[in-house]
């Protein structure tokens, strides 16, 4: 799950990502655009029977990313607003920030 909410200004977009508890068993992961798909740079905590992480991005943006799960399986986020295919053979997920 995917929840998008503006500040005041709208000059930032605090983008909430949310997977269920049981797609993994140890740590979950955000990689994308915005943290040059580094798995340490955005862990999701575990919280209230879900994995999640909250991130503040730029309006007017578009971003590719995926979840990587106990560093070892890569997952698409259900509620992307777009899947584009990559190098991979595979696809990511896309997220648009529309101002």
């Amino acid at each position: 799950m995917i929840t998008k909410e503006f500040t005041p200004k709208r000059t930032v977009c605090k983008v909430t990502f949310k997977v269920p508890a049981d797609w993994a068993t140890n740590e979950v992961a955000i990689v994308g655009d915005f943290n040059e798909w580094d798995p340490k740079a955005n862990p999701l905590a575990k919280k209230n029977g879900s994995w999640e992480v909250t991130l503040r991005l730029a309006p007017s943006t578009e971003y590719t990313f995926k979840y990587f799960i106990d560093g070892e399986r890569w997952e698409n986020d259900d509620a992307a607003d777009a899947y584009i295919p990559n190098e991979f053979g595979t696809e990511d997920s896309v997220l648009k920030i529309e101002a």
